[in-house]
Parts: C-alpha cells; sequence; structure tokens
C-alpha cells in the first residue's frame, strides 16, 4: 500500500483509530441481514500495537487507531490511491496512543484505549465499536467497503445529529436531530454540511469524501456516494466534547479569530466614505460598543480594471491613500470588505483569468446584477486560481484598510470546495503577506473549512419574528457539523425591522459567535435609527456582549484548542436528558451560561427548560431548581430583558463595557463564582489580540477553580501558563452565596476591608463581604498570574 509520506501518516493515524473500536467482543445488536454481508476470511494479517492490516478479497484492509478515541478504518481497492479530501487536515501528524493495546485470540483481534475498544470479528467480517466500560456502540460492516458503502448498526432509539443544516429558505422545524434521508453537502445559502454524524449516546461517524448520501433508519447507517475509490472511515467514541474534539484533530483546527470579531460588527450596503465617519462618530458619541463596519458592494471600483480587489475612489476618497484606515484605527474600528467569487470579462483581470484558464469550466459569461457588464466565476478549486487570489491589489486594499473579509455568492456550483477554497485563497495569501489575523465570514460551510478562520453566516434572510426564530436551528445544527464561528444579518436582510423585533433581534446576536448586524440597499440598522426603547434596550444588550468578552475570547480559544465552541446545543453537556434532545430554544454560552432569546412579538411569558442543576437569573438572582420547565416573565414593553441564567459552578470574568476591544488596558478584572459542591474550573485566556504569536506560545492562561467545602469555599489559581504578559495584576473574586469570616491564601490570612470602596482603595490583596443582587458575596482581590489556594472561611 504505497503512500507519500504526509498520506502515510494520516493513514496510520486513522487505521489505529478504526481497529480501537472493533474491541468489544459479540455482536451485541448485530442482525442477520448484517452478517449476511460477511466477507471471506482475512488474509496476511500484519498487526502491532496500533493498529493491523490485512487483505479482504480484493481490497487493503487497515484498522489503527488514530487517537485515543478514534479508530480509522480504510478499504483501498487495487490500484487506487491513498489520498484524501480537503474534509481532512493536510498537515494533521500522526496520533500517538500511549496505552494502545492489542489481543488476537484467533477468531477476535481486539485494539483498546482508555476510551475505547475495537473488536474485528474474523469471520463474520465486522468491526465493532464500545465505549471503555465494553458497551456496544457500533457495528461496521466490513464487506460493504468493497462495495462503496459504508453500513453501521447501533442502537434502535439513539439520538442523531449532524451531516447537514439548513439553507436560508428551508423548513428547520425538525430542528437538530437527524432521521431517513440526508446529503451532506456544503450546499447555498447558510447550509452547513459534513460527511459527519454523531449521537449523545457515544459514537461519531466521520468519512472522507466530497459529498455523500446518508441513510438513517431502524438503528441503521447507511453512508453512500463517497466521492473516491478508497473509502476511509473513522469511528469515534465518547461524549459530545470529546468527539468534537476528535473531528477538529481530524479536520483541523480553526484558528482564533482576531479579538476585535468578538464585538459588535456593523454590516452597510449603500454608504460612502461621508456617511461612514457619520455613522462612527454617532457610535462613539452614544457609547454604543463598535470594533468592525462592514462594506457591500460600495467599497469597491466594481466593472473597472482591478475593480474587484480595489477601493472605489468616488466613493471613499480616503480609502487607497489609508487615510481612512488611520483615522479608523484611531477610533478602533476595523474595516471589512464584501467579496465576490466573479470578475469581469472585459477587464485586465479578466483577460488574465481567460489566458490562465481560472473560470469555472463550461460557464458562459453573464450581466452582472449590479455593474449590468459580462462576468464569469473563478473556479477556486485551481491551485493556480488561488495563488493569483491575493494579488497586488488586493494586497493594496488589505494594506490600506480592508483587514477582513465578507465572501458571497461562491455556493452557487456543484462543487463542495468552491467556498472553502475560495477562502483558502485569502487564508493563504494574507498569511504569506502579513502578521495579523485572517478573518471571513462565508454563506456555506464544509468541513475543513474551519482550518481557514473561516465564519459562516445565515444567508440573506427575511425580517420578522419568524424569521428570527429561525436562525435558533440554524445555528445550532451548523455548530453540530462543527462550524463553532456562526452569524446572521442582525435584523434581517430583506425588509425593515419593527423597533421591537430588531431590539430582539440585537439580544439573540449578542450571544451568538459572530455578532453583526445588516440590511438590503439603503437599509440601516445602528440602534438609532429603531427609536429610543429599541436603542436603550439593544444598546444595554451590545454592552453586556462586551463586559463578557473576557469570558467569551477564552471559550473562542477553547473552540480553536479544544474544537468545542463558544455556543453549545444543550444536548452537548446532558446528553442522556430527552428534553433537550431537540431543544433549539435555549443553548450553553460557554460553559456557565444558559441563555433563551425572546423571539416573539409582544411575548410577556416565556416557557423554558432548565437542565438538572441550580440555576440563578442573571439579572435579578432568582434561584431555580434545574430539570424542569420554568414560565419566565418577560418584559413586552421595554424589551430590556434577556432570559439569560447562571449555572452553578460558574466562573464568569468580565470587565467593564469598552467602546471598543482594547480602548483600555485592563489591571483588574472582576471574575464572579457561584460555587457548588463539585468542583469546577475555568480556563481563562489572553494574547495580543492581533497576530499568530500565540500558536508560538505567547499567550497567558491561567486555570482556576472553584468548590463549595462544607460551609467554606476553596478557590484554586494554578501557575500561569504562556509567554505573553498582559497588563492584568489583580482578579477581583466576587464569591457569592459567602460570608467569610475569613480568608487565607496559601495559608496565609489577607487583609480584610470594611466594604469595596476601602478595597478598592488600597493597593494590594484583601477581601471584604458585603451583599448585592445575588445576596451575600465575599469580595477578595488577589494578584494574577501566580499559583494560589484562596479559602474562604465561614
Amino acid at each position: 500500500m504505497p503512500t507519500s509520506k504526509a498520506t502515510h501518516a494520516i493513514t496510520r493515524r486513522s487505521l489505529a483509530v478504526a481497529l480501537a473500536a472493533g474491541l468489544v467482543a459479540g455482536l451485541a445488536f448485530a442482525s442477520p441481514a448484517l452478517l449476511a454481508t460477511a466477507a471471506p476470511t482475512a488474509a496476511a494479517v500484519h498487526a502491532d500495537a496500533q493498529g493491523v492490516a490485512f487483505r479482504l478479497g480484493a481490497e487493503q484492509v487497515s484498522i489503527r487507531l488514530d487517537g485515543a478515541g478514534v479508530v480509522h478504518v480504510q478499504a483501498l481497492p487495487a490500484r487506487a490511491t491513498d489520498t484524501h479530501t480537503l474534509v481532512l487536515d493536510p498537515q494533521a501528524k500522526p496520533a500517538k496512543v500511549a496505552d494502545a493495546r492489542v489481543r488476537d485470540d484467533g477468531a477476535t483481534l481486539t485494539l483498546a484505549s482508555d476510551r475505547l475498544a475495537a473488536v474485528w470479528h474474523k469471520a463474520a467480517g465486522t468491526l465493532e465499536l464500545q465505549d471503555a466500560r465494553h458497551h456496544p456502540l457500533l457495528t461496521l460492516d466490513l464487506a460493504a467497503l468493497a462495495q462503496g458503502e459504508v453500513r453501521l448498526i447501533h442502537a434502535p432509539g439513539d439520538a442523531l445529529y449532524g451531516i447537514g443544516g439548513y439553507d436560508k429558505d428551508q423548513d428547520a422545524s425538525a430542528g437538530l436531530l437527524r432521521t431517513g434521508a440526508q446529503v451532506a453537502k456544503a450546499g447555498e445559502q447558510g447550509h452547513a454540511g459534513a460527511p459527519f454524524v454523531w449521537s449523545t449516546a457515544g459514537y461519531g461517524v466521520l468519512v472522507d469524501s466530497d459529498g455523500a448520501d446518508f441513510a438513517l433508519k431502524d438503528g441503521r447507517i447507511a453512508i453512500t456516494g463517497l466521492s473516491k475509490p478508497a473509502v476511509d472511515v473513522y469511528l469515534m467514541a465518547g461524549d459530545p466534547p470529546q468527539l468534537f474534539g476528535e473531528l477538529a484533530d481530524l479536520s483541523g483546527h480553526a484558528p482564533l479569530f482576531p479579538k476585535w470579531a468578538n464585538g459588535f460588527i456593523n454590516s452597510q450596503w449603500g454608504i460612502d466614505e461621508p456617511e461612514f465617519r457619520r455613522i462612527v462618530a454617532t457610535y462613539r458619541a452614544r457609547h454604543i460598543p463598535l470594533d468592525a463596519f462592514t462594506f457591500d458592494f460600495d467599497w469597491k471600483d466594481w466593472g473597472k480594471d482591478w475593480g474587484e480587489f480595489s477601493w472605489n475612489p468616488a466613493k471613499f476618497p480616503d480609502g487607497p491613500t489609508g487615510k481612512l484606515k488611520a483615522d479608523m484605527d484611531a477610533l478602533g474600528v476595523h474595516m471589512t470588505g464584501i467579496m465576490k467569487p466573479r470578475v469581469h470579462v472585459n477587464t485586465v483581470e479578466g483577460r488574465y483569468a481567460t489566458a490562465h484558464d481560472l473560470w469555472l469550466p463550461g460557464e458562459k459569461a453573464s450581466p452582472d446584477y449590479f455593474s449590468h457588464q459580462p462576468v464569469k466565476d473563478i473556479d477556486f478549486d485551481k491551485p493556480a486560481a488561488r495563488a493569483w487570489w491575493f494579488n497586488p491589489q488586493l494586497a493594496h486594499s488589505f494594506d490600506t484598510g480592508i483587514v477582513g473579509w465578507w465572501n458571497d455568492e461562491a455556493d452557487t456550483t456543484k462543487s463542495d470546495t468552491q467556498f472553502l477554497n475560495m477562502q483558502r485563497a485569502t487564508w493563504d495569501g494574507q498569511r504569506a503577506h502579513s502578521k495579523l489575523r485572517v478573518w471571513s465570514i462565508n454563506r456555506n460551510f464544509w468541513l475543513g473549512s474551519q482550518r481557514y478562520a473561516y465564519g459562516l453566516w445565515s444567508g440573506d434572510i427575511q425580517t420578522g419574528f419568524a424569521s428570527m426564530a429561525a436562525q435558533r436551528p440554524r445555528m445550532l445544527s451548523a455548530i453540530a457539523v462543527g462550524e463553532m464561528q456562526w452569524g446572521m444579518d442582525g435584523g434581517g436582510f430583506f425588509g425593515h425591522p419593527s423597533d421591537e423585533n430588531y431590539a430582539r433581534w440585537i439580544e439573540f446576536g449578542a450571544f451568538t459567535p459572530v455578532f453583526r448586524v445588516h440590511g438590503t440597499e439603503g437599509e440601516k440598522r445602528q440602534p438609532w435609527k429603531y427609536g429610543p426603547v429599541a436603542e436603550a434596550a439593544a444598546t444595554r444588550a451590545i454592552r453586556l456582549r462586551y463586559a463578557l468578552l473576557p469570558y467569551i475570547y477564552s471559550y473562542q480559544h477553547r473552540a480553536s484548542a479544544r474544537g468545542v465552541g463558544l455556543v453549545q446545543p444543550l444536548a452537548f453537556a446532558w446528553p442522556h436528558d430527552a428534553n433537550v434532545r431537540n431543544d433549539v430554544d435555549a443553548w450553553l454560552f460557554g460553559d456557565w451560561l444558559l441563555v433563551s432569546p425572546v423571539v416573539r412579538q409582544g411575548q410577556t411569558t416565556k416557557r423554558i427548560y432548565l437542565p438538572a442543576g441550580t440555576w440563578t437569573d442573571w439579572s435579578t438572582g432568582k434561584v431555580y431548581a434545574g430539570g424542569r420547565t420554568i414560565d419566565y416573565p418577560v418584559d413586552a414593553k421595554t424589551w430590556a430583558d434577556i432570559p439569560l441564567f447562571i449555572r452553578a459552578g460558574a466562573i464568569i470574568p468580565t470587565w467593564p463595557p469598552m467602546d471598543h476591544v482594547g480602548q483600555r488596558a485592563v489591571t483588574t478584572l472582576d471574575v464572579d463564582l457561584f460555587p457548588a459542591t463539585e468542583a469546577t474550573g475555568f480556563d481563562y485566556y489572553d494574547d495580543d489580540g492581533e497576530t499568530y504569536a500565540y500558536e508560538h506560545g505567547a499567550y497567558f492562561s491561567q486555570r482556576l477553580g472553584l468548590q463549595r467545602t462544607g460551609n467554606g469555599v476553596r478557590v484554586d489559581l494554578a501557575a500561569a501558563r504562556g509567554s505573553y504578559a498582559p497588563a492584568l495584576k489583580f482578579y477581583l473574586l466576587k464569591i457569592h452565596g459567602t460570608a467569610a469570616a475569613g480568608v487565607t491564601a496559601n495559608g496565609k490570612p489577607l487583609p480584610s476591608f470594611a466594604g469595596t470602596d476601602a478595597l478598592g482603595q488600597a493597593s494590594g490583596e484583601g477581601w471584604a463581604h458585603g451583599h448585592d443582587r445575588y445576596g451575600e458575596v465575599t469580595w477578595v482581590r488577589v494578584a494574577a498570574a501566580k499559583a494560589q489556594a484562596i479559602v474562604l472561611t465561614p
């Protein structure tokens, strides 16, 4: 089985995973139909601790552990090449499983790790995946692989997720659960797809293919329509966060967006430089936070030579010179711009594309709807097209201020990778040109895109409450296929939202990964355009988002490092709670906040299911027991309330809202803590927010641990990691539900103060007791960055 060095590493890793999946002895729920497809006995078995390879008929089959929770099964036909699609990360390094074990008793061969067991039943020609406790999860028919099919059985009743989301007009009432015939595709207008299906029962299945057809029925999964002769199947075992961690290891980790991209983004179609300057000045005068502004067609010299890549000097005279960038840099506003996949045929760049065969094959020129001049689409699946895309003209636009990319309309071809490769071209070009982080949003998603700083927005949606409500399953289903950076046109693209609809949409958007507003040509989405009541509600939501930025950025780092993002469907954290199997009404924001935005007009009471645990209302301090549905009062007049709940055990860092990210250096970080009897933790993370220096160790990370111990509380600060030195000097720990009589740090008493004012005037560590909206609270100020054990005694 000859391979290149790079593909051999990928194959070896995935093969090891597949072996681990077959460890379980016996087919606990195998059917006669499945067993009837069993292949002849395998010959020429070659095994080691990580996997096994053998011939099964005409196929070369390998089963290997590809990480502690992954088994890779490959069936390689004669004369087929061991190549992979862009679903897999071409830069992935082979996984090493330290505790890998193999046992061959003649009838079965078992691979095991601390997460799974994979048992190859030789006579039956099946591979069984078990969890660490030897509970059966899946059984794979090895013989079917020779037919280019993946056939699996699982326990009836398992909840299945993944595969695909919804385009902008598709009925999304099915929510998150997947059944019946499903197509894995990139799709159009907000669709997200991946050849990946997973279950809260503890398993996932990834196939390496550009597109695939899934049939989910009666405890069976059948996957057909694979794009290449070699069949590569990755079987995973674990809870949802573990599954998405393995998916990131296989498909690629998303790089961190710049820190400013976690703030508020105003997008607008129909604008020029004078209006833009007035809008920014108004945001700053009203102290409504804003970090970025996105231009539609207006920023481009559309239809002129190199106009697809260049500033429009008539509308933005200070754009090409860099003066506008300098002025916006001083105000903390980043400019981002729309990019289209099409180029005007009768231009210098169009003639270059013709001469170098960069167009989509077979596409005829047609009039552009904006310039009315003939255009054609670049074929980004061609390496030459990608190499040309970030040309000197686009580089100049980047240098003079267009530092983020809103990629549009590359979802109209049959290629699952056209949009992926469009952003890949920009990623490669910007990374070669600048140290600044790449940011983009795009109109569809195919697994693997996340490697290229790729966000998804839900397309050209309608305004109104029904459209707003329908964005919830779109967001959560995109996350359920691996796209953790999702956003929408806040307020809706088509139409003008009512004042109430706008206010509630801003509150919804404040608790999504990418927080932005947009509308069709001439539509304005600034808060002050919707009356004083809506402006007040929207401003409050935007400022709350900015107060939570240290919390948000820490979870965005987790999304990059571990594959689980800022927003999680409730089934991620409560996989065995049937009440949240298909819940799209609420989600986790980080690990410690549950949000359920108001999406109905005039609503005065909202029914909200709270999972098991104790929950505290963010705004009022009222405490709710979980595992039940509550009737939550909603303010239908001011629209100022957001149903937001704090989970017991929470650790939530905040800072005072700013007009933009980095406006002021933060030397003391507030941290709200809600101790539980079970130990909990939070990894606070920071870096320069702009470059990729964090990839080389220039970051700050500190683990905060929390636990209630009898009537006391213990807070553990681990030693800081990383070489980045933030301005941070102290944490102000706000330990709720606790009236301490004494506080020690590393066994030494801390000085007490009469209240927060006295504590704030002191220069060092100390503590005070008092009350806030949550009741009793003990404030403890301690030095950041060093290891400390903080103990509160009653």
